[in-house]
């Protein structure tokens, strides 16, 4: 189906990121991938060029730009498979905290080097012992004066060991009732000390993104890095995740859109007992099927885009999404590399990185079985 969301604007903006990705990242990914990192010169180039943070105001270096433009941004990202530039987490996910909840001053100090590629943002939400469930957090931030004291451990952390500015959830009345009102945000700044990064973690899969445990002891931060309102933080993130899981859904859209145009190149190419895969009717139906799935996904995807963009509370219907889309990319890439038989099994080749990468989907932002949680208490359940 013909996509209507997009104008001429970001038809051109998509140009000039695309040639962003041909050029500074797809020839050295291999090479972040085996580093499990990417160079902090690249989001550097990124800030120049105006890739990071669009949506902000011109006076914090961004453009005013629409939600659409980060869409574009995730969906190339997606074309050219690079797992390493966290682009989305920085600018779709993290910045949007600073704008939306710091004030006047925090903005000022903090926005402009975002925007530039100087300053990259983490958040923290997941411990050891608290993925999904963010009420359940031990990291404790104290009141001292003109200080908060912060500490506990945080895990999975996208952009950890790059990260100069972290947004840390922790606790500021553990004997807050419901739990979840005694939670509040803060900014974190590289270097503070008492925080410590921890090692980089081994994955099975988004191999060129650096992902960190974070440790706190005693880490001594001063009250204006606090984030809104002491016991608000729980809300600021609730207001937030229908971004973070719309993008998550677009992502996973648009990565199934490429495995599956790149099976079925392969099932032409690939011969079995003198004929092409692809003039097998089983391969024509489960091709038919998955096309459908691909298809399905990406058009109730930009229907939520297109609310998301208008403010509409699109809570139940972004969960439903987050959930099914990324479910839809893990049944895509397993079928796909079951049509390439034994070399998809194979690293040479791209769906076996499709197929890694994919995996967790369905886990961060919240795991499919949260999503239908979420959705069965929207439907009053």
């Amino acid at each position: 189906m013909e996509r209507t969301i997009f104008s001429e604007e970001h038809v051109q903006f998509r140009d000039a990121f695309r040639r962003f990705c041909d050029t500074e990242i797809t020839p050295h990914h291999e090479q972040w991938e085996a580093d499990g990192i990417v160079p902090r010169s690249l989001w550097r180039k990124a800030g120049e060029a105006g890739f990071l943070c669009p949506f902000l105001p011109e006076r914090y270096g961004g453009s005013d730009a629409d939600f659409l433009y980060a869409v574009v941004m995730i969906e190339e990202i997606a074309r050219v498979r690079a797992s390493g530039p966290a682009f989305s987490l920085h600018s779709d996910i993290c910045a949007p905290y600073v704008y939306s909840f710091g004030n006047d001053e925090q903005r000022e100090r903090w926005l402009p080097d975002c925007a530039s590629g100087e300053k990259i943002l983490a958040i923290a939400m997941t411990e050891p012992n608290a993925g999904s469930d963010l009420a359940g957090i031990k990291t404790t931030a104290r009141r001292e004066g003109d200080n908060y004291v912060l500490n506990g451990q945080k895990t999975f952390i996208s952009n950890g060991q790059l990260c100069d500015l972290l947004i840390v959830v922790a606790k500021t009345d553990v004997h807050a009732d419901p739990p979840y009102s005694g939670v509040s945000l803060f900014v974190v700044e590289d270097g503070t000390p008492g925080f410590e990064k921890g090692r980089n973690l081994r994955k099975m899969g988004l191999k060129a993104q650096d992902t960190s445990e974070m440790h706190f002891e005693d880490c001594v931060i001063p009250k204006e890095n606090l984030l809104g309102e002491e016991g608000s933080g729980f809300y600021y993130l609730m207001e937030k995740l229908q971004q973070e899981r719309l993008a998550v859904a677009v992502g996973c859209a648009a990565s199934a859109e490429y495995v599956l145009a790149d099976g079925i190149e392969y099932c032409r190419e690939r011969k079995l007992f003198g004929k092409p895969l692809s003039k097998f009717q089983h391969q024509q139906f489960r091709i038919a099927e998955l096309a459908t799935e691909v298809e399905l996904g990406r058009t109730f995807t930009d229907r939520l885009i297109a609310e998301h963009i208008a403010g509409a509370n699109v809570v139940k219907e972004v969960s439903m999404a987050k959930y099914w889309v990324s479910e839809m990319l893990k049944r895509v890439c397993d079928e796909v590399l079951q049509f390439h038989g034994g070399y998809g099994y194979m690293m040479e080749y791209q769906i076996a990185r499709d197929y890694l990468d994919a995996r967790v989907q369905t886990i961060f932002a919240g795991t499919s079985e949260v999503m239908k949680l979420i959705v069965a208490k929207q439907l009053g359940l």
